[in-house]
């Protein structure tokens, strides 16, 4: 009985393949991915309250957060990290909050999806303002 040998060109696809898987694990879980949980197992310092302006949103992206501020006095939060593939997000503009590895589009006062490929919301982090700091996380 003989066993089946793989052709030069069976070969050469299958390292085609690995090398472009590879480059997306590294583009989504690299620099712009998510390391650890979608959203803070602990509570998380954001700052002074009026750094998210009233009507708009901003992005923590070193905590994997954004918060908006719908109405004067009015927090939500929402984790960064994508729903599709993990990546974080890397920037809110006009009401969009945009993943920069597959190009899906969320709500930044709701977090639903405006655009795939996502196919869930940004989950919704619970956040309070506190002695003019915003605390986003458990307990918040």
């Amino acid at each position: 009985m003989s066993t089946p040998h793989a052709s030069r060109r069976t070969v050469l696809q299958g390292a085609a393949l690995a090398g472009v898987a590879g480059l997306c694990a590294t583009a989504c879980e690299g620099g712009t991915g998510a390391k650890g949980p979608a959203v803070p197992t602990a509570p998380v310092d954001l700052g002074a309250v009026g750094e998210v302006p009233v009507g708009g949103a901003r992005l923590y992206r070193e905590q994997r957060l954004l918060v908006a501020q719908p109405a004067e006095g009015q927090y939500k939060a929402f984790s960064a990290v994508c729903t599709h593939a993990g990546c974080v997000v890397d920037k809110v503009q006009d009401g969009k909050v945009h993943c920069p590895c597959h190009g899906s589009l969320f709500d930044a006062t709701t977090g639903k999806v405006l655009q795939g490929p996502a196919g869930a919301p940004l989950p919704s982090v619970p956040v309070k303002a506190d002695g003019g700091k915003l605390i986003a996380g458990p307990a918040a």
